[in-house]
């Protein structure tokens, strides 16, 4: 996938192409089914699918009082966005002065001049421009004079009336609920982090863990106990994921992603590795000892390379 940070990196000969414009916050199965179209329609016309996004959710500009967190970097996205197999994605910087563009300067400028746009793929709630004045009402109504086609997207509804949306990926891992979330996502929920030095409390106990820092990428499930994955250098290993701030230890500030491998010990210090959820085996609890803790921690293991392997 080229990935263009700006209009001036793309060539002015670039297109024509097919063009989808959104969030894509997670790149959840909603998503992929609206990448998945433009690409057909691409192969068919011969155009250049093209996914426009941006590099902050643009409510953190007009309204950063109801901005959610994101529930994958920019860097994540774009790597989600890779494996889609979408040829480029234009990635726009969200500012004042972006906020405040003309819904039909936002249509002549990147649409028809950057892009050359021949079909643009929107949902019917798409809205853009100045005070999301820009909609597909008018999308339509500038597309026979612009020499593009606007194609509408169903939604993609798994479970019922409800559709796929990152809102609801969100609710879910609020409650620890990765598998469903996974089933949203169409593949587990990962967090991406540098592995840094912990307390070492779990080398102690017997179970030596992988302690991401702080600022990991990536929207953190509730606190508790998770089957997932750890990948190291492309390959994936089982392990058994905490969540959580240590509540038997008097607990710590910042809630910590801690990833146990499942029958290896490895250094990982300074490594950046993704650590993935796959279900969750229990809630985060404050044990009375130390004996209690690793009979706990044993099952947990017990438990998760049941549900892995």
């Amino acid at each position: 996938m080229i990935i263009f940070h700006g209009l001036d990196e793309i060539p002015a000969d670039f297109g024509p192409s097919a063009v989808t414009i959104g969030k894509f916050d997670g790149v959840h199965a909603g998503h992929r089914a609206i990448v998945s179209q433009l690409q057909e329609i691409a192969g068919e016309r011969g155009l250049a699918s093209v996914v426009i996004t941006f590099d902050r959710n643009p409510l953190s500009i007009v309204a950063p009082q109801v901005c959610p967190d994101p529930l994958v970097s920019l860097e994540q996205k774009l790597d989600l966005l890779t494996e889609t197999g979408v040829d480029a994605c234009l990635v726009l910087r969200f500012d004042a002065a972006r906020s405040a563009q003309p819904a039909e300067e936002f249509v002549t400028e990147l649409i028809v001049g950057a892009l050359h746009a021949e079909a643009v793929f929107v949902g019917d709630d798409f809205r853009f421009g100045h005070k999301g004045s820009g909609n597909v009402a008018l999308l339509r109504e500038m597309a026979p004079a612009h020499g593009f086609e606007v194609l509408s997207i169903p939604d993609v509804a798994p479970f019922g009336d409800r559709r796929v949306s990152s809102t609801w990926v969100r609710e879910l891992l609020a409650a620890g609920d990765v598998g469903t979330a996974a089933q949203l996502l169409g593949r587990p929920h990962s967090v991406r982090g540098l592995v840094v030095h912990g307390a070492k409390r779990g080398r102690e106990l017997g179970f030596p863990t992988a302690n991401l820092s702080p600022d990991v990428q990536g929207l953190i499930p509730d606190d508790g106990v998770y089957a997932g994955r750890m990948l190291v250098d492309g390959v994936w290993h089982a392990a058994a994921v905490s969540v959580g701030n240590n509540p038997t230890f008097d607990g710590v500030a910042q809630k910590q992603v801690e990833a146990h491998l499942l029958d290896q010990d490895r250094d990982l210090y300074g490594r950046v590795v993704d650590v993935e959820f796959v279900e969750r085996i229990r809630g985060m609890v404050a044990f009375g000892g130390i004996p209690p803790l690793i009979a706990q921690m044993h099952d947990d293991v017990s438990r998760a390379r049941s549900i892995l392997v």
